[in-house]
C-alpha cells in the first residue's frame, strides 16, 4: 500500500509576522522553525488602512513559493464584519475582503481567511440575523465571482467562537452562511478548533473530531474544507470563548488532533497552528507534525 506523503496530505505551520518582509521576515521565520506552510496578515490586523505591497518583493516572493511548491494564507483584518448594522463598517469590510483577495493574488497566497462575522443586535431577533446574511450575500457573492478562476484565491470562511451576535458559530451555522452565498465554488472552509469547541463541537469526544469533519463535509460537500487553524482551548466546551491554548495543554487534548489528521475529509488540508508562543519557538509546529506521523502510521 503506497503512504502518502505526509507534507503534502497535512503540511504544517504557524501565523508569522512579516516584520522584515516576506522573504526576508516571514519566510526566513518560517525556514527557522520547520514550518512547511504559514500564515500572514497582509497589513495591520487591527486597522482599516489597505496597505499597498512592493511589487518587486511580491514577485520574488511569489516565485519562491512556487520552487518551493510551499502553501501560504492571508488572514483578513480582525474589525471585517459583513454583518455589521453600521453601513460604514460594511463598507469597509468588502473593501478589506476585496484588497486582501488582490494582495494574495499578488503574493502567491492560496487563500484569505475571513471571520464570518456577527449581526451585532441588542436582541436575538430573526429579522436582524436575515438582514445581516442578506449583506454577506450583497458583499461577497460580487468578492467570489471576480475570483471564479481556478488559480485565484479562496474565500474561506472562518466559524467563530459563539460569542456575541455570531452569524456562523460552529459547524451547524454554516448551512444558511453557504445558502447565503449559493453554496459559491470558492468559497471555502477554515476550520478553527478553538472556535467549534467553544461554540459545541465535541471534539474532545472519542470520534467527536470526525464526526465534526463529517458534519462539514454534508453541509460544504467534498472539498470545501481547505485549512486547519489547530489550536486547543482554555476553556471548556460551549464556554462561546476564543481563547487558544497550545495542543494538549487545553481542554481539547491531543486525541482529537490525531482523529482529524487521519481522517480522509484532512486529505490535502494545511494546519497552521495558532496557539502561544507558536511563531516564537515552533514548539506546536513540531508537536502536530509528530501527531501527523502517528496519525498516518
Amino acid at each position: 500500500m503506497l503512504v502518502p506523503d505526509p507534507v503534502l496530505r497535512n503540511p504544517i505551520g504557524t501565523h508569522l509576522n512579516v516584520g522584515k518582509g516576506l522573504r526576508a521576515g516571514a519566510l526566513a521565520q518560517a525556514d527557522a522553525l520547520g514550518c512547511e506552510t504559514f500564515q500572514v496578515f497582509c497589513g495591520n490586523p487591527r486597522g482599516w488602512a489597505l496597505s499597498e505591497g512592493r511589487p518587486a518583493e511580491d514577485a520574488a516572493f511569489r516565485a519562491e513559493l512556487e520552487r518551493r511548491e510551499m502553501r501560504v494564507f492571508v488572514h483578513a483584518p480582525y474589525l471585517v464584519n459583513l454583518g455589521s448594522p453600521t453601513a460604514q463598517t460594511f463598507e469597509r469590510s468588502v473593501a478589506s475582503v476585496a484588497h486582501n483577495l488582490r494582495r494574495a493574488a499578488e503574493i502567491g497566497a492560496e487563500g484569505v481567511v475571513v471571520h464570518t462575522g456577527s449581526y451585532v443586535a441588542a436582541d436575538d431577533t430573526t429579522e436582524r440575523l436575515g438582514t445581516a446574511l442578506r449583506q454577506v450575500r450583497e458583499g461577497l457573492l460580487p468578492l467570489l465571482d471576480a475570483v471564479a478562476d481556478d488559480d485565484a484565491p479562496w474565500l474561506l470562511l472562518e466559524p467563530t467562537a459563539g460569542q456575541g451576535r455570531s452569524l456562523c458559530a460552529g459547524v451547524e451555522d454554516l448551512t444558511a452562511y453557504l445558502d447565503a452565498l449559493d453554496h459559491h465554488p470558492k468559497a471555502g472552509i477554515c476550520l478553527d478548533t478553538c472556535h467549534v469547541f467553544a461554540a459545541g463541537a465535541p471534539l474532545n469526544e472519542p470520534g467527536g473530531a470526525a464526526a465534526t469533519l463529517e458534519r462539514i463535509v454534508e453541509i460544504g460537500g467534498p472539498g470545501r474544507l481547505r485549512l486547519l487553524h489547530a489550536n486547543d482551548s482554555m476553556d471548556v466546551r460551549g464556554a462561546f470563548k476564543d481563547r487558544h491554548q497550545n495542543i494538549g495543554a487545553g481542554h481539547i487534548g491531543v486525541e482529537p488532533f490525531l482523529e482529524l489528521l487521519a481522517h480522509p475529509a484532512t486529505e490535502g488540508v494545511p494546519l497552521i497552528a495558532e496557539t502561544p508562543g507558536s511563531r516564537d519557538h515552533g514548539g506546536d509546529v513540531q508537536l502536530l507534525q509528530e501527531l501527523r506521523s502517528k496519525a498516518l502510521g
